[in-house]
Order: C-alpha cells, then structure tokens, then sequence
C-alpha cells in the first residue's frame, strides 16, 4: 500500500503486476478491497491499480459535500501522479459512475471503459425511490454504518457459500464514519450524465448482475447510446457481482480486455 497527494488530500492505493494499465474503481462505502478477487488474475497481464476514494477506507476524509465531479478529478490525479498516460478503467455501482464521470471529463486517460452494475443517471425521480434515500439516511443518521451494513449484507450475499464474502462485506461497510458515507451518497443521488454518453469513444462493456437493484432495462437503454458498447448479463448474481461470482465476472472482463489491450 503507498499513498499520493492528489488535490489536497492524501489517496491510499495499490500496484500490482505490469503490463498496461488497469485502474479499479469501488462502489459506494466500500474500498480497494472490493477487487481483492481480480487483482492476482490481472496482475499477471495488466499494471493492476486500486486505491480507496476520497472519504473511503484509508484515504484521507476530508469535509464535505462531495461530487462525482470531484472523485473522478481525484481519479485522474492518482493516474497522472502514478504517470499513467490512459488507462484500462473499471467501476462497479458508484465507482461506475466515478467512471462514467472520468471518460467524458478525461477521456484521453480512459482506454477502455467497463461500468459494473451502474449506469450515467443517479436521479431520484419516483416516490418509491425518494422513500429508499430517506430511509437509507435515516438508518445511517438513527442507527449507525453497522445496522445499514447488517440489512445490506444479507440481500447481496443470500447463499450460505457466500458467507465469508457477507461478513467481509459487512464489517468493510461498518468502518464507515456515517457523515463522510452520507456526503458520499449524496454525491450519487441526482448525479447524471445521461445527456453526454454518446461522446464516449473508447471501446466500452457493461457487466450486469440479472439479480442487480438497479435495472437490467435501464443498462440495456444506455449501452444503446454508445457506439460500439456491449452489454454482458452474468446469471443468478446480485450487486456485489465481482465479489459474488468471481470467476464468471474475471472471465467476461478478461475477454474484453484481451480484445481492448
């Protein structure tokens, strides 16, 4: 683990293996270890990154609010800083969105895009799901990281093989100081960049989980938008895909990266 000063704080990060460039980006409250399962398969072809976003693991957590604007300049500081001219990107749920974010600010660091059960719009617009942002901050505000984590935990990891990964997932989630997870999440809800997507030009793969909260319609409705974008569907898994199902997802990621190298 090395550390870096990008943009006023300092961002914890790792490196393995050589070859290009391939920069994993995690999901919301989470951390580089959201990827502990892809890092020894791609270090063996790829100059494999992870780091923690600002506020997340053992990045510095400084005041909020927060953006995506801001995580994906904090991305593309980390990457010039590590003298990367573009690089393989990868984000699963709000990482994909720090994604998303980076290729249309930053394409020229972008060579390949894979978004994980994700997609470009994050806007709030029915009842139910303006009930679920209520609920998710009164649960953090009221009852603290480790009841959300408890309730979470359970719906991404359902089987008992995935045990380890459940209790991983959990006491990752509970490390989380509440306000700086809130001014995270707050920077996903009505984050968009719906209206931009069909500028990005680099070769880009969508991964879906067919059991992911967020809809498999959607994906396909903005994989569309993009030039030459594909779509793959992973069967019988959830949100958590790289951690659930490991071996399915390094396969369909491996695949494109040896078409995108």
């Amino acid at each position: 683990m090395a550390r870096i000063a990008v943009n006023g704080i300092d961002i914890e990060y790792e490196v393995h293996g050589d070859g290009s460039a391939l920069l994993f980006i995690h999901g919301l409250g989470s951390c580089k270890e959201d990827w502990e399962a892809q890092i020894a398969p791609f270090a063996q072809r790829h100059k494999v990154i992870s780091f923690d976003l600002r506020g997340h693991g053992q990045s510095d957590k400084p005041a909020g609010p927060y953006s995506i604007a801001q995580f994906a300049a904090d991305t593309a500081g980390l990457l010039r800083g590590l003298g990367i001219d573009a690089a393989h990107v990868v984000g699963i749920s709000l990482g994909g969105a720090v994604a998303f974010q980076l290729a249309l600010d930053q394409p020229a660091l972008v060579k390949t895009l894979t978004i994980v059960n994700s997609g470009p719009d994050a806007t709030v617009r029915t009842l139910k799901e303006k009930f679920a942002v209520w609920m998710r901050n009164y649960i953090v505000r009221r009852k603290g990281m480790a009841r959300l984590a408890g309730l979470i935990g359970p719906h991404l990891f359902p089987k008992p093989e995935n045990r380890a990964e459940r209790e991983r997932f959990i006491e990752r989630t509970s490390r989380n100081d509440p306000q700086v997870y809130l001014h995270a999440f707050g920077a996903l809800i009505g984050w968009s960049v719906a209206e931009r997507i069909g500028a990005i030009a680099c070769p880009l793969l969508a991964i879906a989980a067919d059991r992911d909260y967020t809809p498999l319609a959607m994906k396909k409705a903005y994989v569309a938008k993009i030039a030459g974008a594909r779509l793959e569907v992973i069967t019988d898994a959830r949100h958590a895909l790289p951690m659930e199902k490991p071996a399915q997802f390094n396969a369909v990621l491996g695949r494109f990266l040896g078409a995108g190298a």
